[in-house]
């Protein structure tokens, strides 16, 4: 948050809290899974909330409605929700545009739901650096004094087809070669880009989660709303009780990352699906290792299909070195996998035993866990990006180009694309709605549309009754021969919640007990994530009757909600007092902002809403 910018939305913050607050903050001990402590980063955040939003220190406890409530507001020309690779880079773009200009005045806000920049975010990641340059030339030049230094050139790459004990060469596809590109930790690189966003003059507010789309009276997008802060679990609120805050903008863009909250809202009142087909997606696990040094071989990556995974499910693994002795290790599981009983988690532990894996990190040490989803249904799901007042960017539009493992400048040039139409729609001084038709025109001609359309078809030839087997030669032809010049394209098949198959259609898997070397427990791993919730507060994995859930899932799934979630969010616990049996319980403490549940769950009786700001997982260098 800058200095300039407090006076401005904060006229009466007292002096000693108008100083800037650095966007990393020193890191302490990681809690505990399911019993966090409120850390200083957040109590600070809450203070700086509390000194701008409206404090009732005695609210009623009956009957309580905050709407009644008035929220203090603030009006600024861009608002732009979300602050990774996608929405940073629209904010850099827009204030150059701005600068070029002379026009010192345009204001341009961005809000974060991590308590730092960078926090939340999840990725390989494997850097093609084209959109950065085109943002920044000078990120990585010698004589840059402000130069990103965490970025590892490419290596060598290899791709195997895994059995249990044989890693088999394949032929990598073109689009996976890796010359010029990086191998970086995006979660520095968020941080990175938060610097450069500041100095440009972007008003940056980590730690305020935009939980609510406002319209004006003719249907448009007029900005968006925090959620309100010191509610206890039961919606009363506490003494700490704090409206939550309204930001008022002309153009407002969604950059929440994959499956947002609010995009999932937009998209359904504008009906932006109406020309594409449903999303898909897939669960990201990522570990990072600090390894032995003679086993550290700088730059080189690995890819990997077959096992763990069954040959009926999409997914693949990835080992990537960088740094100094450190290992990116993780695996993809597409989330239309159609066996309950499957648990990515636990196949991400089985596969780090396989000897290309195990080899690397075997005398190593775990020193960061993370999860994420990821969209994987291409071209054929791009929804309408425009809407009135607004636009979708990055992954929440899906940018992600699946083949190619990578979303990063996709996400940013789709950023800095919905910047350039927004500046020049908001100069133009027209009257009413903005609406960016421009960054729909733009999109279509530009790298984006180019190279996802390009590949438009393999991530569905696995659909084919040959599944993986048939989903490899098919990619293999379309890489190398037709190279997305045939003229017919693939539809998905079900979404992934209606992809799953009962528990007495599937064979049962059991997964080995982790060793506490290579494999570890779930909670061992959310434990490294730094996740830290509240207790005491909306549980905000939204299940209206969690009785009535347990009666329509368990029956049928048998407990899929804590085999698809990789943070030990959900369990069955036996329960003689409940007619199954079992009592559903949500452990929402543990939550590292997946949103696979939000995906996956069969009954769709599950939504993902934002927790408190600034709360949620703490990741380190994922």
């Amino acid at each position: 948050m800058s200095a300039r910018t407090l006076p401005r939305l904060l006229p009466r913050l007292p002096a000693q809290l108008r100083v800037p607050r650095p966007l990393t903050a020193p890191r302490t001990a990681l809690p505990p899974p399911r019993r966090p402590a409120r850390s200083p980063a957040v109590a600070q955040r809450r203070s700086l909330h509390a000194a701008s939003a409206r404090l009732f220190a005695s609210p009623s406890e009956s009957a309580f409605d905050p709407t009644q409530h008035e929220r203090e507001s603030d009006e600024v020309d861009v608002c732009i929700v979300g602050g990774g690779p996608a929405g940073l880079s629209a904010a850099i773009r827009l204030k150059q545009l701005a600068t070029q200009a002379g026009n010192d005045e345009f204001r341009v806000l961005l809000l974060e739901k991590a308590g730092e920049l960078g926090d939340h975010i999840v990725s390989g990641n494997v850097l093609e650096p084209g959109a950065l340059t085109e943002l920044l030339p000078d990120w990585h030049a010698e004589d840059n004094p402000n130069r990103f230094e965490h970025a590892t050139p490419a290596g060598k790459d290899r791709m195997r087809f895994l059995t249990k004990n044989y890693a088999v060469p394949l032929p990598a596809p073109p689009q996976m070669h890796n010359a010029g590109n990086y191998i970086v930790s995006l979660n520095q690189l968020t941080k990175w880009l938060g610097e450069r966003a500041e100095e440009a003059g972007v008003e940056i507010y980590p730690g305020f989660a935009a939980s609510e789309v406002l319209y004006d009276s003719e249907g448009c997008v007029k900005g968006v709303a925090t959620n309100d802060l010191g509610l206890g679990r039961d919606g009363k609120p506490k003494d700490t009780f704090e409206r939550g805050m309204e930001f008022h903008a002309r153009v407002t863009l969604l950059g929440e990352g994959c499956h947002g909250s609010l995009t999932k809202q937009v998209i359904r009142k504008y009906d932006l699906r109406r020309d594409s087909q449903h999303q898909t997606y897939g669960l990201g696990i990522k570990e990072i290792w600090e390894i032995q040094p003679e086993k550290f071989n700088k730059g080189s990556i690995t890819h990997t299909m077959g096992y763990p995974l069954p040959s009926d499910t999409y997914g693949g693994g990835w080992m990537y070195h960088f740094g100094e002795n450190l290992v990116s290790v993780g695996l993809v599981v597409g989330l239309d996998y159609s066996n309950p009983w499957l648990a990515p988690y636990g196949e991400f532990q089985k596969m780090k035993h396989h000897p290309i894996y195990a080899s690397v990190l075997e005398g190593g040490k775990c020193i960061s866990y993370g999860a994420r989803t990821l969209n994987e249904g291409g071209f054929q799901s791009i929804p309408k990006v425009a809407f009135p007042g607004g636009a979708l960017i990055g992954d929440s539009a899906g940018f992600l180009n699946v083949p190619k493992i990578k979303g990063t400048h996709t996400a940013m040039r789709s950023g800095m694309l919905a910047a350039e139409a927004a500046y020049s729609a908001l100069t133009d001084a027209q009257p009413g709605a903005v609406f960016l038709y421009d960054y729909e025109d733009n999109l279509r001609s530009s790298s984006i549309w180019k190279e996802l359309k390009e590949v438009r078809n393999m991530r569905p030839s696995f659909h084919t009754p040959l599944g993986l087997y048939g989903g490899v030669l098919y990619s293999g032809l379309t890489a190398f021969v037709l190279r997305g010049k045939e003229p017919w394209t693939f539809k998905h098949g079900k979404p992934d919640y209606a992809a799953t198959k009962t528990a007495d259609q599937c064979p049962k898997i059991e997964y080995p007990k982790p060793d506490g070397k290579l494999s570890f427990d779930i909670l061992t791993s959310v434990s490294r994530t730094g996740t830290n919730h509240e207790e005491d507060q909306p549980v905000h994995l939204q299940v209206k009757d969690w009785d009535k859930h347990a009666a329509m899932e368990w029956p049928k799934y048998k407990g899929v909600e804590n085999r698809f979630c990789p943070a030990g969010v959900y369990e069955y616990v036996e329960d003689d007092t409940k007619e199954l049996g079992v009592r559903f319980q949500i452990n929402a403490q543990n939550c590292v902002h997946c949103k696979t549940c939000d995906i996956k769950d069969p009954s769709q009786d599950i939504n993902w809403s934002t927790p408190q700001g600034g709360e949620g997982p703490k990741y380190i260098m994922t």
